[in-house]
């Protein structure tokens, strides 16, 4: 539902809300918030509520450190973990400047400036998110511990599958909040899921899988369960991906998806730093279903980037690569303006590559493209890029 001002302030009033989250996310996507009292919502849409940027890991230093948070009221959603008397709800919310101006370095805001772009060009691109995930056993201090919740292995089914409650409890709380995961599963390793979602907006998208994390978060927690979205918790075992399927429509009715595709693969080694953030990331990579090279297929695993067996509304291309880690925003910012550049520069794919590349001869991997090994080169190859200096603003960039 595409909530008004006027909207929250009756939903509030009338739905007993006691407390109003602020959310937004630094640069590395961890969510952050404030939470206001009803009585300062009027100015919090007027105004916007002021916190400190200084404090914020790549907002900025103690000099002009003020910023604004302006909730966007149609990301309204109540959190249903939360007590039903006296309840909590989030929006999502635009950062700007004491002067008005939008922040730059907000990665909602680039998100958006990135759809506008493609709007602008007649380009429509949604997308949804398959989110993997490891459950842990906690200790007696409520820390997670080493230990799976199962051993269940892929798509196994209960009692093996230890899982299957906790996320059905994911899947109903999700759902309670307006958001339609399309399914779920024990994914290959021990103690490890995953639940996919249907098509939207780059923005809802992004939205829902900042909602998803807190969700999966509190739902593991009140399981006495501690939620791994690290790429790599367990030496051995999968990795955690966060599979990222695109849709892309021109208004033209042109067939843009092979351009849009040549230019994600054209750029997809510079944007890793983004896609893969953290040293583990490349621990995954390379490995168990996580590519390595810079391929397509129709239907192959093993490829950066595959076209499943689909028609119509569902046809798609899905991006391998990335992990829960990243942060949403930014990717499916950065994702859009690579497959805009492919457009725009007529790209078109190399030819596919229907073998297996974890057990291909290295005669016919030496000539590949790979992804970055370790994320020192990843750092480097986004240090160099003229596409990052042209699409983030300073401060976003290594």
């Amino acid at each position: 539902m595409l909530y008004t001002e006027q909207d929250v302030f009756d939903y509030v009033e009338q739905e007993d809300v006691k407390f109003i989250r602020l959310a937004f996310c630094d640069v590395t996507g961890k969510q952050k918030n404030i939470s206001i009292m009803p009585q300062e919502l009027k100015r919090a849409f007027s105004q916007g509520i002021s916190f400190d940027a200084s404090a914020i890991a790549g907002f900025g230093d103690v000099v002009a450190s003020d910023l604004f948070l302006f909730p966007i009221p149609s990301t309204l959603s109540v959190l249903p973990w939360r007590p039903s008397r006296g309840k909590v709800v989030r929006m999502f919310c635009r950062i700007r400047h004491p002067d008005g101006t939008p922040f730059r370095l907000d990665s909602r805001f680039l998100l958006e400036s990135a759809v506008k772009k493609a709007r602008e060009q007649g380009i429509t691109v949604q997308f949804g998110a398959e989110f993997e995930f490891y459950l842990f056993k906690t200790d007696e201090n409520g820390d997670s511990t080493r230990e799976p919740f199962d051993r269940a292995g892929y798509m196994d089914v209960a009692p093996e599958d230890k899982g299957e409650n906790v996320r059905r409890e994911i899947c109903l709380t999700l759902e309670s909040m307006g958001i339609s995961p399309e399914s779920s599963h024990h994914e290959e390793g021990p103690g490890q899921n995953e639940i996919d979602f249907r098509y939207s907006d780059a923005l809802t998208a992004a939205d829902n899988a900042m909602h998803f994390l807190s969700v999966v978060k509190a739902v593991a927690a009140g399981s006495g369960l501690y939620a791994d979205f690290t790429p790599k918790p367990i030496p051995g075992e999968a990795g955690s991906g966060m599979h990222i399927n695109l849709s892309v429509k021109a208004d033209s009715g042109e067939d843009v998806m092979s351009a849009f595709m040549a230019g994600v693969l054209a750029h997809i080694r510079e944007m890793t730093w983004y896609l893969n953030p953290c040293e583990a990331s490349y621990l995954r990579l390379g490995e168990k279903k996580a590519p390595r090279y810079v391929t397509w297929s129709p239907e192959n695993r093993s490829q950066l980037i595959r076209i499943p067996a689909a028609r119509g509304e569902y046809r798609r291309m899905e991006l391998r690569s990335p992990d829960p880690m990243a942060n949403p925003y930014l990717v499916y910012a950065l994702l859009i303006h690579a497959g805009l550049d492919g457009i725009r520069r007529g790209l078109t794919p190399p030819e596919p590559l229907n073998i297996n590349l974890y057990t291909a001869e290295e005669s016919v991997t030496a000539g590949l493209d790979r992804l970055p090994a370790s994320l020192e080169e990843a750092w480097a190859l986004a240090k160099n890029s003229q596409f990052l200096r042209d699409v983030l603003p300073e401060g976003m960039r290594p």
